[in-house]
């Protein structure tokens, strides 16, 4: 959960969801898991925003 908190409140890329214009997904490396990169997946249309996926994005390896 804290990754998570982390990632949200100090992001180091947040891109829109291509498939759902009420998400965003917010990006940032997790130094204890050797600079992985977690994406939160946010819906920030509603108050409080609602996390709705977490996962190790493979993809952003090396991108951030």
């Amino acid at each position: 959960m804290a990754w998570v908190e982390r990632v949200v409140a100090s992001v180091e890329l947040r891109v829109p969801d291509p498939n759902d214009p009420d998400v965003e997904r917010f990006f940032g490396r997790v130094p204890e898991r050797g600079d992985r990169v977690l994406r939160v997946a946010v819906n920030t249309s509603v108050l409080p925003w609602r996390v709705v996926s977490v996962f190790f994005d493979r993809g952003m390896r090396g991108e951030l």
